[in-house]
């Protein structure tokens, strides 16, 4: 009897659809939820301003008739709101409502044949701008599920926050700088309080992002899916939070149980059940298609794996083309080794109903040598050997860490960044650190369209972001743009309630880094009370930007230098021999008599000073401007070293990060 493979039919654990939430310490406990949560009011009053493309050439705007958008239970629409629900194909004034207060869309200067098949209306016909806006602000929808996984009750980050809604793409025309530039005008005019931002790599657009902050908009940007490589971060603004993604405490497992008993673990969301025959396993390599030409794999299950080097293609281009081969080839289902798998929200687009399981790389290599070692001992003594998948549901470790089969450490809570984020440094504005934060981004369940699906992305942490800003905005509505990024990034964690720090998937994995996740992992209720802030006057962002991207005689030196303004981190791209030394200001927005004490780690190579290294505080003095010195200690050009600064009391702490590098 030749290898086997057989399929178990799939159940589901009971789970709260957006784990993602909990997982960040703003569950909806009952009878009364705490926290920022419940200092936000739920998000009540704030507006959020929803500018959605997404992946490129794909029509990604709102599902109206959704039940994360229910409006059932709120009241009137904010007076101050000045927007519009501009009408289309198959989208009426009706279609607006308490919740989705507004919707426009952006057709001109697009030629006409280009949007032929899409709705030419604010209509979404993709699912992306649904799931992202049900992310932030959905309403709270009971019995939501992907195919009976994960059934629970879905909601947003701030569920009685309002929406409006800016559709700028299209399926065949893309998504225009004119139409992103309009809409965001067009959001600043009608009123919004934050500005999401599921962007990609454009650079006209971002400008009027400047002004939006002026008005006292927070303006969140996802920092793009092109990582890991370096450089590649998108929308590097220092008036703006840009957001990486990283993953939550939950994964789907999947056992495999090889015929000499053995079982190991993959990951799918596998959710219908099959006919519980066995199947052929196949070896199919890399599963190329001049690979899987040359083997016999019809109707069989082929094991498939990447390639283990740095440089080549990551699973997140070679598995579509693996499953895809593999399709074409007439196997019946493939099992994946590869370095990361987070890429499970693949299976429901690339798999098409048919088996998909992915597995860590030493698993692979586990089932290849079963594989090969049972070919020789079937010929000697002929006995039949079997591989058994069974789908055994969704787990979450409730905030804990898990060790998965064929790893040696842990891997939840603020465990790993995502493979794909996109990194600093930039190459935009002279700034070594990005991105500002990381967010929850690795398979998000929200709507799309009438049901819920499974996605990952930094345009899926963007929305984290913009809903937990809604619910700060909503706590302190005195609090600037600069106060609510400084709240974020100064409270952000680097390591969870264990001490494991952050991992950052890719090949070779990697302990995380600034460049990763900016000042670490967001913490809603942490960020609510922080203690210090580092605001700025919008007018120091526009000398900035203007002697950035204007003649150089319009500034002088100080205002060109991004570690001038006083964001909550200093970047230092050009320390040279003689010391240089940075200000920074901090608010007191936590008890009024207080005092904080300076806690120093400097980046290597280098003697960092702070002065003064105690800050008090009353009702007198609610401000403080302290000096950072760097001088260095050895001249070592190249990669960029990291420090910190920690202002802490009894109960508070404020974190900035340090990076420099020598020239």
């Amino acid at each position: 009897m030749p290898e086997v493979i057989s399929v178990n039919p799939s159940r589901s654990v009971p789970l709260l659809t957006t784990r993602s939430w909990d997982y960040l310490d703003l569950g909806f406990e009952q009878p009364q939820p705490t926290g920022l949560l419940a200092r936000g009011n739920f998000g009540d009053g704030i507006i959020i301003g929803v500018v959605d493309t997404g992946k490129q050439s794909l029509p990604y705007r709102i599902w109206p008739e959704s039940r994360s958008f229910d409006d059932h239970g709120y009241g009137p629409v904010p007076s101050r709101w000045k927007g519009a629900c501009e009408v289309g194909q198959n989208f009426t004034v009706n279609h607006c409502n308490r919740k989705i207060i507004g919707a426009r869309w952006y057709a001109g200067g697009v030629d006409p044949s280009l949007i032929e098949g899409d709705y030419q209306s604010p209509r979404d016909s993709e699912g992306h701008g649904t799931h992202t806006a049900s992310t932030a602000a959905g309403s709270l929808v009971t019995d939501a599920s992907f195919h009976g996984l994960g059934a629970g009750t879905a909601r947003g980050g701030a569920p009685r926050a309002r929406l409006a809604i800016y559709k700028v793409c299209w399926a065949e025309a893309g998504c225009p700088d004119a139409a992103v530039l309009k809409a965001i005008d067009d959001a600043i005019h009608d009123g919004v309080d934050i500005l999401s931002l599921s962007l990609g790599h454009l650079l006209h657009p971002i400008f009027p992002s400047i002004h939006a902050v002026a008005k006292g908009i927070t303006v969140i940007f996802s920092g793009g899916n092109d990582g890991p490589v370096t450089q590649t971060i998108a929308n590097d603004l220092p008036w703006a939070i840009t957001v990486a993604a990283s993953t939550i405490d939950r994964s789907f497992p999947t056992l495999l149980t090889l015929g000499d008993n053995r079982t190991v673990v993959g990951q799918s969301i596998l959710y219908e059940s099959t006919d519980g025959g066995f199947e052929e396993l196949a070896d199919g390599g890399s599963c190329s298609r001049d690979v899987l030409n040359s083997s016999d794999v019809v109707g069989k299950i082929v094991l498939c794996y990447q390639l283990a080097i740095a440089s080549s293609s990551p699973p997140k281009r070679h598995f579509p083309r693996a499953a895809y081969n593999v399709q074409e080839a007439g196997g019946k289902g493939i099992i994946f080794a590869q370095y990361s798998a987070n890429i499970l929200d693949f299976i429901d687009v690339i798999c098409n109903g048919t088996v998909c399981v992915f597995v860590d790389y030493e698993i692979g290599k586990q089932i290849k040598d079963y594989v090969t070692n049972t070919r020789s001992a079937q010929l000697e003594f002929s006995f039949p050997t079997q591989i058994r998948i069974f789908f055994s549901g969704i787990v979450t470790t409730k905030g804990n860490w898990q060790i998965p089969a064929g790893e040696g450490e842990p891997n939840a809570g603020y465990g790993r960044e995502w493979s794909y984020v996109a990194q600093g440094r930039s190459f935009l504005v002279e700034r070594a650190e990005q991105p500002d934060i990381t967010a929850p981004g690795v398979l998000i369940l929200a709507a799309v369209k009438d049901s819920y699906k499974f996605e990952s992305g930094t345009s899926m942490s963007c929305p984290h972001v913009s809903g937990v800003a809604a619910l700060l905005k909503a706590a302190h509505p005195q609090w600037s743009p600069a106060a609510i990024k400084s709240a974020l990034v100064t409270t952000a964690h680097t390591a969870n309630a264990y001490g494991f720090p952050i991992k950052a998937e890719g090949v070779p994995r990697k302990l995380a880094d600034p460049f990763d996740f900016g000042g670490g992992h967001i913490d809603p209720n942490k960020a609510a009370d922080p203690g210090l802030i580092y605001d700025v006057d919008p007018e120091d962002y526009f000398k900035f930007f203007n002697c950035t991207y204007g003649p150089s005689f319009t500034c002088g030196l100080v205002d060109s230098r991004l570690y001038r303004l006083n964001l909550p981190s200093i970047s230092i791209p050009d320390l040279k021999k003689t010391p240089l030394t940075v200000w920074r200001t901090v608010t007191n927005v936590g008890d009024t008599d207080s005092i904080y004490r300076a806690m120093v780690v400097s980046p290597p190579g280098v003697n960092m000073v702070v002065e003064p290294s105690l800050l008090q505080f009353n009702a007198s003095t609610t401000t403080h401007t302290f000096a950072v010195t760097f001088t260095p200690l050895q001249m070592v050009q190249g990669d960029f070293n990291f420090g910190s600064l920690t202002w802490f009391d009894d109960g508070k702490h404020a974190k900035i990060i340090f990076m420099r590098r020598s020239s």
